[in-house]
């Protein structure tokens, strides 16, 4: 099973329960300004599903206005994203001029970094709240604000795909472990990123250094994807994308590394994940390297060295210790790139 806090204002004495929820949502999201009619007695529910580097937290509230100001941003800023999927009940935002009103299978979307205004209807409300650093959202920020506040529809497209899958996992968290959190999350972070870059897909009128930039990251997206393919060259991905692959070159130039070195090390650190995870502990090194694109296992052990120092075998007996329990075991990347503890020293030979 996954682990997840649970918290009810109802174990708590009453006069004490309104100022509890407001420590945790501010603990949950960001420090916010809350109020509402219930103070005497107020009742809210949440289970907070921790998947990584991502939160996931559904929960059930009585009426409430959040209020997250300029000064509570300027104190206190985690640079996250916040989306929330209604389930029940209805709200309202108001973020700068723009007004929206949100119902059922509708996604509320916002950013810590902004201050904003929030109203849940008279009836108590049900959601399904996503807490996501903004560094894993493969959209550039500038064209994901022009749609923050905004309705984000979860009935259909790749919203619906996201809350398809939201709705899943807080349904029954007991066919997941512990190491399949991370995983997870970098499912959720892929969809979101999907959802925000169909929301901004409309507004075509931006500068070419723009167009150039989320064109990489939806190339390290599909990357992303396809992985375990030996044959993802650079002449598949440009001709993909519809570009050449001299654009494609230059593309990557730009980012400091080549689309080649960009494969390899996402391998690597997917191998390298995979090897030090002890519910593959049973899984020989050589389908490792396959499933990962490397279909030659003397290259896998060469490119592995070269990159982090140790071959495969010895990587993996040191983070797995005699009686199956893990050892130290950096987290699953989950992201637009590698994790730090996942990057491959700038040494490590290219293709």
């Amino acid at each position: 099973m996954l682990q997840e806090s649970v918290f009810r204002t109802m174990d708590i004495p009453p006069r004490d329960r309104f100022d509890a929820w407001v420590q945790r949502m501010g603990s949950t999201h960001a420090p916010m300004r809350l109020s509402t009619d219930h103070t005497a007695d107020y009742r809210g529910h949440q289970r907070v599903i921790g998947l990584g580097d991502v939160t996931v937290w559904p929960a059930t509230m009585d009426p409430l206005t959040f209020h997250r100001t300029a000064k509570l941003v300027r104190q206190s800023d985690p640079e996250t994203y916040h989306l929330s999927l209604l389930l029940k009940g209805e709200g309202a935002a108001v973020w700068g001029r723009q007004q929206a009103i949100y119902r059922i299978n509708d996604f509320h979307t916002n950013s810590s970094s902004r201050s904003w205004e929030v109203a849940t209807g008279p009836d108590p409300v049900t959601i399904v709240g996503v807490e996501i650093p903004r560094a894993l959202v493969c959209v550039p920020g500038d064209r994901v604000d022009r749609v923050l506040g905004g309705l984000l529809s979860g009935r259909e497209g790749t919203g619906a795909l996201l809350a398809q899958f939201l709705r899943q996992l807080i349904a029954d968290t007991a066919p997941y472990r512990p190491a399949d959190a991370p995983r997870l999350g970098t499912v959720v972070a892929d969809l979101v990123t999907a959802a925000f870059a169909h929301a901004v897909d409309a507004d075509r009128s931006v500068p070419p250094e723009t167009r150039s930039r989320t064109l990489v990251l939806h190339i390290k997206a599909y990357v992303r994807r396809h992985l375990g393919d030996p044959d993802l060259t650079p002449a598949r991905i440009a001709a993909i994308h519809h570009i050449s692959r001299s654009y494609l070159y230059r593309l990557f130039q730009q980012e400091g590394i080549g689309i080649a070195a960009h494969i390899r090390d996402q391998r690597l650190a997917r191998a390298r994940r995979d090897l030090t995870d002890p519910a593959l502990r049973d899984l020989p090194i050589h389908a490792v390297a396959a499933r990962w694109g490397f279909p030659r296992p003397a290259e896998f052990t060469r490119a592995f060295r070269t990159a982090y120092g140790a071959p495969p075998s010895e990587l993996r007996e040191r983070a797995l210790i005699p009686d199956g329990r893990a050892g130290h075991v950096d987290a699953a990347p989950t992201g637009c790139g590698p994790s730090a503890n996942d990057t491959p020293p700038a040494s490590a030979a290219s293709w």
